[in-house]
């Protein structure tokens, strides 16, 4: 039985009791814990009512991203499979999806493959995301192996971060990493499997982003999925800030011709982890929500501007680069009255921001920056 700090009080019971601190009072039915009994210890594997509940499998990795939000440990953690094949058969039959993440998954081998198994024979219905850098399926065989797996909805998140294998190799600190991905991605497709491309997007790549959009639709036309996504201030990217940032908003012109071009040719992409103020208002529609639950948090003035988009929010990790981006202050418009026709009228925050109105959105007019933010 499990209570928290608050409930302890006046209610004693024979059955095993778990005291849990206040912190964690947002617990409900159905989440799974783990606890160490050793050394006491609480840890929410899972939440019911979450959209974003993701595993991670292992910390090894044989890449070295300079941007990676989770970085490698060369240490034996076969603990948390284990955790994983005892959690499974606790988790809500109604969930709607399940990510596994790492380090790289694939280097568990024949485990990683059972763990796909016994996701599919637990949870038929839940679709399973997983995060991979693509390298192992270079192996026919274990491509082979995974597709004969037949789960109804599985699809594999594999990063390509340049159309230049010597850029890709660089950004992920592996000689031959590209090679291999692209050839783990083909012998994937080979086999029928879902494979989606996750370009994540910062200083030292970011012109190449409409060559890469190229090299996809004419290479790898067949991809289920293109995401475009905004860099996460944490792990690696902290310590190689000043070679990898870059505002988005300077890059939105290589950020549109890359979406675009994407879209002529038929292939479904989304931008992930960018404010629609520091995105062309042309491919507003392809912006979705992606910033998990506990990554979020909501800067005042975003509300007002971009309603119930606004809820999309900011990485919590780190300050927000490009926080001078909106303003809550009143601003008025220079001699236009009618916000519904009016795409490129000039309009002068108070305290000397300049905005531009893009389009409506849930029935206000959302402004983006023209000029005159903070950079870092």
């Amino acid at each position: 039985m499990l209570q928290r700090n608050a409930e302890r009080a006046g209610r004693p019971s024979s059955a095993p009791t778990v005291i849990a601190p206040n912190e964690f009072e947002y617990l409900e039915d159905g989440d799974v814990l783990a606890i160490g009994m050793d050394r006491p210890s609480l840890r929410v594997l899972y939440r019911r009512k979450s959209d974003y509940n993701s595993f991670l499998l292992t910390e090894r990795c044989n890449h070295y991203c300079l941007m990676c939000s989770q970085p490698p440990k060369d240490t034996n953690d076969d603990w948390l499979v284990d955790e994983l094949f005892e959690a499974i058969p606790l988790l809500a039959k109604e969930t709607q999806e399940i990510g596994f993440t790492g380090g790289e998954p694939t280097l568990l081998g024949d485990r990683f493959l059972r763990l796909v198994r016994d996701m599919k024979d637990a949870l038929p219905t839940t679709a399973l995301h997983i995060l991979s850098n693509g390298r192992r399926f270079v192996d026919a065989a274990f491509a082979r192996d995974y597709a004969a797996i037949q789960h109804p909805d599985v699809m594999l998140g594999i990063p390509i971060y340049s159309s230049v294998s010597q850029v890709h190799d660089y950004v992920v600190q592996a000689d031959g990493a590209f090679d291999e991905t692209i050839r783990g991605i083909l012998n994937l497709k080979t086999y029928g499997q879902r494979v989606e491309v996750r370009v994540v997007i910062h200083r030292e790549n970011y012109a190449h982003l409409p060559a890469l959009a190229e090299f996809i639709a004419r290479n790898l036309t067949f991809v289920d999925h293109v995401a475009l996504m905004g860099l996460e201030m944490t792990g690696f990217a902290k310590a190689n800030i000043d070679t990898l940032w870059i505002d988005p908003f300077e890059y939105q012109a290589e950020l549109y011709a890359a979406a675009s071009l994407l879209d002529d040719f038929g292939i479904r992409t989304s931008i992930y982890n960018h404010q629609l103020c520091t995105i062309d208002p042309r491919i507003w529609d392809r912006a979705v929500k992606s910033i998990s639950d506990w990554k979020k948090r909501i800067q005042a003035g975003m509300l007002g501007m971009f309603g119930a988009r606004a809820m999309w929010g900011l990485l919590r990790h780190g300050p927000s680069p490009h926080k001078q981006s909106y303003r809550s202050s009143e601003c008025q418009l220079n001699g236009t009255a009618n916000l519904r026709s009016c795409i490129t009228s000039r309009v002068r925050c108070e305290k000397g921001t300049y905005l531009s109105v893009g389009r409506e959105i849930d029935g206000k007019a959302a402004l983006r920056v023209q000029g005159s933010y903070q950079s870092r």
